[in-house]
């Protein structure tokens, strides 16, 4: 008798995962809101954020025309797109309703407030972004947090000691 070949399951579906993250986002600014949306882009950009080629560590957000576009989010040239291939640095326009705009993009034009993009991911084979309204943050401000967060770890250190 022969062992039937079964299928590992994937714990990842390729479809569904986090491609890019932008961890100076949550040192330098203080995050007040998010919100999922959209992106418009080319294949071979799908393509190259498949492969991890992605970095929205200076990217910012801004409103322009009643829409909202991502400016300097850096997409590798895909190798394989020959002459059909992007440019790296082009603002890109982020899909979102218009209520969203309003309410979001338009409360961040007012009162100084910059738009961040957080997190890229893709959910049912689309890529999303997932865009923060962030306030910045005064060296004296990153140091405070950085002291509070140590001694939150100390404690937590403190009572898993005191546990085991």
């Amino acid at each position: 008798m022969g062992k039937k070949g079964k299928k590992k399951a994937s714990k990842e579906d390729p479809n569904s995962r986090t491609v890019c993250q932008n961890r100076k986002a949550r040192h330098n600014y203080e995050i007040l809101d998010t919100l999922d949306c959209g992106i418009v882009l080319a294949g071979s950009e799908v393509k190259s954020i498949r492969a991890n080629k992605i970095s929205i560590e200076e990217g910012f957000a801004r409103m322009q025309d009643g829409e909202v576009w991502l400016y300097n989010c850096d997409i590798a040239l895909y190798p394989q797109a020959n002459t059909m291939n992007h440019q790296s640095r082009r603002p890109r326009k982020l899909l979102m309703k218009k209520s969203e705009i309003k309410k979001f993009a338009e409360q961040s034009e007012k009162s100084s407030l910059t738009l961040i993009p957080l997190t890229v991911y893709f959910t049912r084979g689309l890529v999303k972004v997932k865009l923060g309204i962030a306030k910045g943050r005064k060296l004296h401000d990153k140091r405070e947090k950085l002291k509070k967060d140590s001694a939150r770890m100390d404690i937590q250190r403190a009572m898993r000691a005191r546990n085991n």
